[in-house]
């Protein structure tokens, strides 16, 4: 059960808006844990059970990257305007927005944790931690890891995937039950799907231009600008404690964070064991202790 926001609006974001939702004080003398959502192209809904931080003192802020949730849509826009650099320009507009720019924690989850690592590699002075939660650091080992596990599925399901990934015709009834199959295993393992991750992917339905634009049709189809894209190159750049941490079922392997374990200097990893994407909904109780643990280690 989220708590109510203290605050929540928009902020300029050059000709655009930026949408953000605050639960607690953001002076009250912790820093605030900023929420990087994944996708490209999630919400922020499928996080809001992450306001229970603010229960241990630790101020939260959800937004919603552009072109997605609250914040501005634009869908005619194409691949040469949705890029990495236009996140990251957006994430330090709304630290700089909202005046926390000096102190603050990052949280990203899936997409949002290669962001978070970008960010972090460039040292800002306010950053005072980095959790990075079922993220892939190579979006290549990511594609070996993804066929793994579609080898796993039962054949019929992998031969109802593959007819419609070369018939392009990814969006019928069809595909989207087989890629259930998957989705329960390693995205989301609780039956039915919690409402704020029922939301979240309802947000991506009605508007999924940056999320096919960036990644592609789903989780374990990656066709999109982001297909190639690694951030190891900038991870012995983070001078920040670092935890990384995934499910025991995720998406995100073991070798999909790897080069976060061996290149991150300081660097701390928490497997969730009865969890698989989305461990703050799967496994409350275990994920809120390992974060405020984590948290307490930066005071």
């Amino acid at each position: 059960m989220s708590k109510p926001p203290s605050a929540k609006g928009t902020v300029p974001f050059g000709q655009y808006r930026t949408w953000y939702r605050v639960t607690g004080d953001l002076h009250s003398g912790k820093p605030p844990v900023v929420l990087l959502h994944g996708g490209p192209g999630s919400t922020h809904d499928y996080l809001l059970a992450m306001t229970s931080l603010t229960e241990a003192g630790w101020p939260v802020v959800h937004y919603d990257q552009l072109g997605n949730g609250g914040s501005t849509h634009l869908p005619e826009k194409g691949e040469d305007f949705w890029t990495v650099q236009l996140f990251e320009d957006e994430l330090d507009n709304l630290l700089n927005q909202l005046g926390i720019a000096g102190d603050y924690v990052l949280f990203g989850q899936s997409w949002g944790g290669m962001l978070g690592s970008v960010h972090a590699a460039r040292r800002p002075a306010g950053l005072r931690g980095l959790v990075v939660a079922n993220a892939p650091a190579s979006m290549k080992i990511w594609l070996q890891e993804m066929a793994r596990l579609r080898a796993l599925l039962p054949p019929d399901v992998q031969e109802t995937l593959l007819k419609h990934e070369a018939a392009r015709t990814t969006d019928t009834e069809e595909y989207f039950h087989a890629m259930r199959a998957f989705y329960d295993r390693h995205v989301c393992r609780i039956v039915p799907w919690p409402r704020d991750f029922a939301a979240t992917f309802m947000e991506i339905y009605n508007d999924p231009t940056v999320y096919t634009t960036m990644n592609g049709p789903n989780e374990f189809h990656v066709i999109g600008t982001l297909r190639d894209w690694s951030v190891e190159d900038c991870l012995p750049d983070i001078q920040v404690p670092t935890m990384v941490l995934i499910g025991r079922h995720d998406e995100a392997t073991p070798a999909t964070v790897k080069p976060f374990l061996d290149l991150v200097p300081d660097v701390r990893y928490e497997v969730l064991e009865n969890s698989s994407h989305v461990p703050h909904l799967e496994e409350p109780e275990r994920f809120h202790e390992v974060m405020i643990d984590y948290l307490e280690s930066l005071v």
